[in-house]
């Protein structure tokens, strides 16, 4: 390749990196971020429970005061109503697994500055009802009532 060719060519690089890192917001690339550093630590070993619930919970303890008492909850209705499932965080998020796959996860509202946190299931989750079930909660109050339902359905999602 003569020296003119690779001239022209590195422009047109940079300015195709350039535009594509501006196509995601700082929230998202932040996201993807911690998903690769999570991929990394699960390929140099197995995690143990304990490892995976440390990070849930150091996650949990960045979040805004008030969505970080909805996570501990979560955390804890989650562990009670399947003992089963791992503790890990999943795109940075809190998140409980399966057989090493998410089954469920909660997603601060601050994290990518929405309007509320939620709690949703991945397709490991057992809840398929009909042609047409919800796959994600919106939470706007964590009362008793949502505490009952979201147990009930991380007891069928796990299966």
């Amino acid at each position: 390749m003569t020296r003119s060719a690779t001239a022209k060519s590195s422009p047109r690089k940079s300015t195709a990196t350039k535009k594509a890192a501006s196509t995601f917001t700082a929230e998202e690339q932040a996201a993807m971020k911690a998903r690769a550093r999570e991929l990394k630590a699960e390929a140099r070993a197995n995690r143990s429970s304990a490892e995976g619930e440390a990070d849930l919970l150091a996650r949990v303890e960045e979040m805004p005061a008030a969505e970080r008492d909805v996570a501990r909850r979560i955390h804890a209705l989650v562990m009670a109503a399947a003992p089963g499932l791992q503790p890990r965080t999943w795109y940075g998020m809190p998140a409980w697994a399966k057989d090493g796959k998410v089954l469920c996860f909660f997603q601060s509202a601050g994290k990518f500055k929405t309007r509320y946190a939620t709690f949703g299931f991945s397709d490991q989750a057992t809840l398929d009802d009909g042609g047409l079930w919800p796959t994600s909660f919106a939470i706007h109050r964590f009362g008793d009532a949502e505490a009952a339902t979201l147990a009930s359905l991380v007891r069928r999602a796990a299966g």
